[in-house]
């Protein structure tokens, strides 16, 4: 499966998790991954279990990054 079959086909649970605010495709380290946008990062520990971006999605590894809130430019 595709990259961008596997974001979309998991981009809408994604983005019910708390402070995210989009995902996409990126890189990390030359490597293809799944970039989830977070408002800020918050340690595991303070997550329940189901509110925690999986490692990996269907064999590509997720990068989340803090990115702040996104608002509209006038």
């Amino acid at each position: 499966m595709s990259i961008e079959m596997v974001k979309t086909k998991h981009e809408e649970h994604l983005m019910r998790m708390p402070n995210v605010t989009g995902v996409g495709i990126g890189e990390k380290a030359g490597t293809p991954v799944i970039k989830v946008f977070v408002t800020h990062k918050l340690p595991e520990s303070d997550l329940q279990p189901d509110q925690v971006v999986p490692k990996t999605l269907d064999g590509y590894q997720t990068d989340v990054e803090e990115i702040g809130v996104v608002t509209t430019q006038p």
